[in-house]
């Protein structure tokens, strides 16, 4: 969950960290500068969901500019899902049946990336993710799926497995160790 307000030394720390792997990781990011990012997030309370993401282990780069609105786009690279966000279902309907049975997931993904300020990534924006290194090879991530396959009882989620990075379908109450989400956030 995203604070309410981070310390000047959380804030700073947060910032220090996110130049350090925007400078190390230049290929997730060609023709942006940090000086751009740093300017998009002084004038943004996105800061509070990037120390979310931060926080739950997402490692959170940029890895884009939307050319129509200009906004920087940030997305969880850490190598697998975040350990922070695992064991969770898909949505609340979900959740609430599994607490139900007696099972205990931390949460659901729908609720925590609104708390947190993100969206998960949809199939496309996974795939694209994907090209720009190899993420998920141990574990999973929920993928947003399309409202007709939610109220049909399926979800999604991703990996990359033998070279390959392939997309598979689950019920939303399900729930693992080695499955979390990736968030989103445009600033």
């Amino acid at each position: 969950m995203a604070p309410a307000a981070l310390s000047k030394q959380q804030r700073t720390q947060l910032l220090s960290t996110l130049q350090e792997r925007f400078e190390k990781n230049t290929k997730r990011h060609a023709k942006i500068a940090w000086r751009d990012v740093t300017a998009k997030l002084e004038k943004n309370t996105a800061v509070r969901s990037l120390f979310a993401m931060e926080e739950s282990g997402g490692e959170p780069d940029v890895i884009g500019r939307d050319e129509k609105t200009g906004e920087i786009i940030f997305c969880d690279c850490s190598a697998e899902s975040p350990e922070g966000r695992r064991n969770t279902c898909y949505d609340r309907k979900g959740y609430e049946k599994r607490l139900k049975e007696g099972l205990q997931p931390i949460g659901c993904v729908l609720d925590m990336a609104a708390d947190m300020g993100i969206e998960p990534l949809d199939e496309e924006q996974y795939f694209a993710l994907q090209k720009l290194g190899e993420f998920d090879l141990k574990s999973q991530s929920w993928i947003k799926a399309p409202a007709e396959f939610v109220k049909l009882g399926g979800g999604l989620f991703g990996d990359r497995r033998f070279g390959r990075v392939f997309v598979y379908h689950n019920t939303p109450p399900s729930f693992y160790r080695a499955r979390g989400f990736r968030g989103l956030l445009r600033v």
